[in-house]
């Protein structure tokens, strides 16, 4: 469960900005937006359902989601990433001051309901610091503070652990490489106290990125004969008129067979089937006026019919485990409507019983309702003069409790975070028109 995330020089975002999960003030959708943690060993604080991300184009809304995945990718992928292979890092590079500093990141998060407080800060090259605290009965437990010798590299590092973790340190520190977080080499070698840590980053955390979406297809794998019905109500509760899914294996020889213009997701997953020896072909059922049935490949459905059918399944998986959903651009190809559909899956107890919770970017107004939304799950992401990313929330404001349009506050501009868009010169058009005749003949 998201608590909160931090971040600091990596790609547009220049100085510390930080996005909270924590409940703000106010009561208002409480039955539905809030997670209440009631049987924790310590008090927990509580926390959103959801929180939705909006600004204009370039603003730094992808980013922010990109650093939760470089984090993700820190801890995870310590373990295949060779002594020489560069870590995800960019820092901001339109100045000369953190183009050579390295980036920060900090999260909290609850696992197995008890707090935690994790942070890499890193360069391209190595983790410069590393720490993680626990907070089992309230109060901080400094389980190991990991950071580069003031002497530079050569002099390795200096790591404190606490007394509350237990396990064999010396070699912990003896074995961890430079761009491999201790956190995963640890949990690697069989920490009972740090592996659940590590399956949180590793299981808990599903973030999809730009177009190519999710890079595991868990619809594809619901489709068999016991599962696949989840996915045809899934798809049917969102108004798509397919009354039947059908999976047929291929095998790999039968490359003609493929489907064309899948998805890129769908596609990489089936060609690896194919590799392995075998692959499918998803075919969707609809009733016609006569009675009968039409079938059709996944390909020839529309754009957004192909989008539902690979949220299905992380969609239930995520509501069914209790995990963090990330994704950048919900709203593509997806009507308002839609959206909020999927959202109110997630205010749902009944359908999210376990604390599941949602981040989404999207420039989607029709659901930036009071409605919808709690005051505090609602982000603003803009850029300053110099070109940094800047994040806040639209409790920042003074907004009338459940009757003030956001909506209409934000394309009109009260709350900042909306492009600029300035007229084009008069003749702009007819001079290049005329340059190209020109260059034409």
């Amino acid at each position: 469960m998201l608590i909160e995330f931090s971040v600091k020089n990596f790609r547009s975002i220049r100085d510390e900005q930080r996005l909270s999960f924590v409940k703000g003030k106010g009561a208002e959708l409480a039955s539905t937006n809030v997670i209440e943690v009631t049987d924790a060993p310590a008090p927990l604080l509580a926390v959103l359902r959801s929180a939705a991300i909006y600004g204009p184009n370039a603003a730094g809304k992808t980013n922010l989601l990109r650093a939760l995945s470089a984090l993700q990718s820190l801890v995870i992928g310590s373990a295949q990433r060779n002594p020489a292979e560069p870590l995800p890092i960019t820092p901001f590079a339109l100045s000369e001051r953190t183009r050579a500093e390295p980036s920060e990141f900090e999260i909290h998060f609850i696992v197995d309901k008890v707090r935690y407080q994790y942070g890499i800060r890193a360069d391209r090259q190595r983790i410069v610091e590393e720490w993680l605290f626990a907070y089992p009965k309230g109060k901080a437990q400094r389980w190991f503070e990991r950071a580069l010798s003031d002497d530079g590299p050569a002099a390795g590092y200096t790591v404190k652990f606490g007394e509350s973790l237990k396990g064999e340190k010396e070699l912990w520190e003896r074995v961890t490489r430079p761009n491999a977080s201790l956190l995963a080499t640890a949990a690697q070698l069989n920490n009972e106290q740090l592996a659940p840590i590590f399956t949180w980053f590793a299981t808990g955390l599903k973030i999809a990125l730009g177009k190519g979406g999710w890079n595991e297809l868990f619809a594809l794998s619901l489709l068999d004969r016991k599962q696949q019905a989840r996915v045809l109500e899934f798809l049917q509760a969102a108004d798509f008129t397919i009354s039947d899914l059908r999976v047929d294996e291929l095998e790999s020889s039968d490359l003609s067979a493929m489907p064309k213009g899948l998805p890129r997701q769908l596609q990489a997953l089936l060609e690896g089937q194919l590799a392995g020896a075998k692959g499918f072909r998803i075919t969707t059922r609809h009733d016609t006026a006569e009675g009968t049935s039409w079938e059709m490949s996944l390909a020839d459905e529309s754009d957004g019919m192909q989008k539902m059918f690979c949220l299905a399944g992380p969609w239930m998986d995520t509501l069914e485990r209790g995990n963090v959903m990330v994704i950048d651009g919900l709203h593509d190809n997806l009507h308002p409507a839609l959206v909020e559909h999927l959202v109110r899956m997630f205010h749902d107890s009944k359908l999210n019983p376990k604390g599941a919770q949602l981040l989404f970017t999207t420039h989607e107004t029709a659901i930036l309702s009071q409605h919808l939304f709690r005051r505090d799950q609602i982000w603003f992401c803009e850029r300053d003069q110099t070109q940094a990313t800047s994040v806040f929330p639209l409790s920042d404001f003074s907004v009338r409790k459940g009757s003030e349009n956001v909506e209409k506050g934000y394309l009109a501009g009260r709350y900042g975070a909306r492009p600029v868009v300035r007229p084009l010169a008069p003749g702009l058009i007819a001079s290049a028109a005329s340059s190209n005749s020109g260059r034409s003949a």
